[in-house]
């Protein structure tokens, strides 16, 4: 008896060691992944089932805000008004060269010479200087008045004229009407335009005889 049971006892002990790998390879109760002892052999050697050793990524500093430049509003009424007074203070930008103006004497009437008058506020130490102008008006350059060209020429003294002799009206004795002549000083080498840069002169219609008017 005694040796059948040693039988039995050694026939569930190999049954035993048969059934051990089933009863490791089985599912988990709680649902987890499968352990066996082949999965353990791949995660001590690592491979896919290992465990990764790797640092936690460091978080990277963030790159401070860069202030923008500020914009400074540009005056567009102080530069309208610098462009205005330019002409005015000419001279001032170059202080040592002499500074010319120009003035009319008076209107004239048709038939006789108007003059313009120029002016430098420092006589010239070497003789005389030509200084640059343009004509506009209502009057007809060479028609209404003796052909002018520019330049004029002005005097060791610092003086020049500039001389508008009418002519007779083409357009006849009916039309009596006003027209006007103006010169405007242009810059030139050796000096600068002064405040009055132009003037204007009327030349007005010839007075009618005795005769015409009784008729």
């Amino acid at each position: 008896m005694k040796n059948q049971n040693n039988k039995v006892t050694a026939v569930l002990f190999v049954v035993a060691l048969a059934l051990a790998p089933i009863v490791q390879a089985g599912p988990r109760l709680d649902g987890g992944p499968t352990r066996s002892p082949a999965n353990d052999a791949r995660r001590l050697d690592g491979g896919p089932g290992s465990v990764s050793s790797r640092n936690a990524p460091t978080a990277r500093a963030r790159p401070a805000a860069v202030a923008r430049p500020q914009r400074t509003p540009v005056n567009l009424a102080a530069n309208d008004g610098a462009s205005e007074n330019s002409e005015a203070r000419a001279f001032s930008a170059s202080p040592s060269l002499p500074v010319i103006t120009i003035h009319s004497t008076d209107n004239v009437i048709r038939g006789k010479t108007g003059t313009f008058v120029l002016h430098l506020n420092s006589a010239l130490k070497l003789g005389g200087t030509y200084v640059n102008f343009s004509v506009r008006g209502t009057a007809v350059n060479g028609v209404d008045y003796k052909l002018l060209a520019s330049p004029a020429y002005i005097s060791q003294s610092g003086y020049g004229v500039i001389q508008i002799e009418t002519l007779n009206d083409p357009r006849g004795s009916a039309f009596r009407q006003a027209l006007s002549v103006e010169i405007t000083l242009e810059a030139g080498a050796g000096y600068a335009v002064g405040a009055a840069r132009s003037a204007t002169m009327w030349i007005k219609p010839a007075l009618q005889s005795s005769n015409q008017s009784s008729n």
